[in-house]
C-alpha cells in the first residue's frame, strides 16, 4: 500500500498539479494533455495522480471553479449588474469580457473551446456528478449569472422573446471576434470594430419600449 501523503505534501502537490494543468490546458488543450504531462515536476508517479483528482477532467473542472468567482465579479457584478439600464449593462459586460479574454489565457481557452467542458461533463457525469452539478448551479458561475440575467429581462419585456440559447449565441459571437482577428482585412482596426459591434448588439437586443 503506498505511503500516505502528509497534509503539507498534499497541498504542495495539488498546487503543482493545478499549475501544470493551467499551463498545459491553456497551451495544448484537454485532449492532448496526458497524465505524464500533468505529474511532471510534482514528485509523484502517474499512478498517484488519482489520489488527488478522479481524472484529468476533474483537475480541469477545479481550475474552472477556482476562476469562476473572480470572473463573475469582474464581468457580471462589476459590469453587467452595475447599472439598471439593460442596454448599458450588456455593453459593459461585453467590454469587460473582451478585456478578460485579452489578458487571461485560461479563460480564453474555456470560452473558445466549449467541447472541452462537454468532455468534462461526460467524463465526470458518472464518476463525480456532484462536482459537475455544484459548478453548474453555483452562484459564482458567470455563465449561469448571464443566463439568469437574460431570462429575467426577457420576462420583463426588456429583451426580445427569442430562444435564450440564441441570445447567448449572439453574445458569444461578439466575444470570438478578437480570437479570429487574422481574418479581418486590417487587424489593426479590431478595437474600433469591437466597439462598434458591441454598441450594435447591445442596442439591437434592447429595443425601446413603446
Amino acid at each position: 500500500m503506498p505511503a500516505a501523503f502528509s497534509e503539507a505534501e498534499r497541498a504542495r502537490v495539488t498546487e503543482r498539479l493545478l499549475a501544470n494543468g493551467e499551463r498545459l490546458f491553456t497551451t495544448q488543450g484537454l485532449r492532448k494533455t496526458s497524465l505524464e504531462d500533468l505529474v511532471s515536476g510534482t514528485g509523484i508517479a502517474k499512478s498517484s495522480f488519482y489520489r488527488f483528482f478522479a481524472a484529468k477532467e476533474a483537475l480541469y473542472l477545479e481550475l474552472m471553479m477556482r476562476q469562476a468567482a473572480d470572473v463573475k465579479r469582474e464581468v457580471v457584478d462589476e459590469a453587467l449588474l452595475s447599472t439598471e439600464d439593460v442596454r448599458e449593462g450588456l455593453r459593459r459586460f461585453l467590454h469587460a469580457t473582451l478585456r478578460r479574454l485579452e489578458t487571461d489565457p485560461l479563460y480564453r481557452r474555456l470560452m473558445t473551446h466549449p467541447e472541452e467542458m462537454a468532455a468534462v461533463t461526460r467524463r465526470l457525469g458518472s464518476a463525480d456528478p456532484e462536482s459537475v452539478s455544484a459548478f453548474t448551479a453555483s452562484p459564482d458561475n458567470p455563465a449561469r449569472a448571464l443566463a439568469d440575467f437574460l431570462r429575467h429581462h426577457q420576462e420583463e419585456g426588456e429583451l426580445p422573446e427569442h430562444d435564450p440559447a440564441v441570445l447567448l449565441g449572439v453574445i458569444q459571437a461578439v466575444l470570438v471576434l478578437p480570437l479570429n482577428k487574422e481574418l479581418l482585412g486590417d487587424p489593426a482596426l479590431l478595437p474600433r470594430i469591437q466597439d462598434l459591434l458591441v454598441d450594435i448588439v447591445a442596442t439591437g437586443l434592447t429595443p425601446q419600449k413603446g
